[in-house]
């Protein structure tokens, strides 16, 4: 037996997670698919939908180990709608987030899924941050972002009457959204054009098979057997893999090399009291700083009227650590014997520690917010959610900001494609992510 999650239901767009989430059964299924995509976050489903969408001749099938969809990291997000101008002109980065936003936006249209453009301030508070500002308005520029300007302080009250600032780059094409909603629309697409979604589906092997399957008259058509750890199996032509905080062990069971290393990240989010909201209009963010490896606090609207400060950036003790005290030895372990991990805490021992600080004691993350918004006080602020970045890093301690495709060894290798690093930011750039892993599957394998 195995549990499948039916979004079938879902017609009526712009629909809530409950009704997005309605019709769960468990039902037999047929074991045989031409592609099982393996992760249901929102790179997986957008993968997935992109399959289906060009090939709608072969089956599919997307597994995930959870009883929900988008459960981790697609969950648990700011959800931000980034215009890409933070990244080097020219990369696969810029123009795979620029181009993201677009197609963002043109789906939520077509599907009738809320979002607010409200757009997003990077604001310079010290003089020596003017010229980092300048250069990356230029960058912004050459990412052909849409609608960038440079404004003054008086600018600055203007578009956010709370906030001080010296100047600022105002990117009024940011703009907010749900994207969990988002990944949710994007499974429902596909199992619209006949795709199956199964749900606690922990994948452990993936491997030859032996045989055809019992009862079968099409020989080894389907050759690869995809097990999961409650003993059921799934054959298929060809596996994508889109692990996100476990993408590394999923590549591991096809022979691929142990690195890049996903290391956990927790980020912890503060929440503005509701009295408290109209001190922030849009999104209010730093310069960013490239001593550091992280982009800093922030200040984030949400589309139920709530705002978000922050988040830090601390290492997680478990992949799915959303609490400070979450442990598992084996996440732990990984972490503090790789190498890579160990170089990039040593680089950035001060940063490391003061983030560690900040989180235990909201007055001094306060305190950098206030720079940004002085009429805010700790008492207005409680403490949030929390969130867990899967961090690709390589054993120099450099963070991998690009894609990472890799299959493994011997035949197994030749069927797989596990998606090993996605670019952030990985859910504004989802549409576009899933082309470029769609085209990498059609140069790969024989569909």
């Amino acid at each position: 037996m195995i549990r499948t999650l039916s979004t079938a239901p879902c017609r009526a767009v712009g629909a809530a997670h409950s009704t997005l989430l309605k019709g769960t059964t468990t039902r037999h299924l047929h074991s045989t698919y031409d592609v099982a995509v393996v992760g249901g976050g929102i790179v997986g489903l957008a993968t997935a939908r992109e399959l289906i969408l060009r090939h709608p001749s072969l089956s599919f099938i997307l597994l995930e180990k959870e009883k929900e969809l988008a459960a981790h990291q697609s969950g648990h997000n700011s959800g931000v709608i980034h215009s890409g101008l933070y990244y080097t002109p020219g990369s696969l980065k810029a123009r795979l987030c620029v181009r993201g936003a677009t197609l963002a936006y043109e789906y939520c249209d077509k599907k009738g899924l809320p979002y607010k453009r409200c757009g997003k301030l990077i604001v310079a508070v010290e003089q020596e941050e003017i010229p980092r500002l300048k250069a990356l308005y230029e960058r912004g520029m050459k990412n052909k972002v849409r609608d960038l300007s440079i404004i003054d302080a008086k600018g600055i009250r203007e578009r956010e009457p709370y906030c001080r600032g010296i100047m600022a780059l105002d990117s009024p094409y940011t703009g907010i959204v749900d994207w969990r909603m988002v990944a949710l629309r994007y499974s429902a697409d596909f199992e619209d054009a006949g795709g199956t979604v199964v749900t606690e589906y922990e994948v452990n092997d993936i491997s030859m098979a032996k045989e055809s399957p019992p009862g079968s008259t099409e020989g080894l058509k389907y050759p690869i057997a995809v097990h999961d750890n409650k003993g059921n199996e799934v054959r298929c032509r060809y596996v994508v893999t889109c692990g996100g905080l476990y993408s590394d062990r999923l590549s591991q069971i096809s022979g691929c090399n142990p690195e890049p290393r996903i290391v956990p990240f927790r980020g912890e989010y503060l929440i503005l009291k509701p009295e408290k909201r109209y001190l922030v209009k849009g999104n209010i963010y730093p310069v960013p700083d490239p001593r550091f490896p992280f982009l800093g606090v922030h200040f984030t609207p949400r589309m139920d009227g709530s705002v978000w400060l922050g988040p830090n950036a601390v290492l997680a003790f478990k992949r799915e650590g959303y609490k400070a005290y979450d442990f598992n030895i084996r996440d732990f372990a990984d972490a503090l014997s790789f190498k890579g991990l160990q170089k990039l805490v040593m680089r950035n021992i001060t940063y490391g520690v003061g983030e560690m600080y900040r989180g235990l004691f909201i007055g001094e993350q306060v305190k950098i917010l206030q720079k940004y918004i002085p009429e805010l006080s700790s008492n207005d602020v409680i403490r949030g959610p929390t969130g867990v970045r899967a961090q690709a890093l390589d054993r120099h301690g450099n963070l991998v900001d690009d894609f990472v495709f890799d299959g493994g060894v011997g035949d197994v290798g030749s069927k797989v494609l596990h998606v090993r690093n996605a670019p952030s930011p990985a859910a504004t750039s989802s549409l576009a992510i899933a082309e470029m892993i769609v085209d990498e599957v059609e140069n790969r394998f024989d569909l």
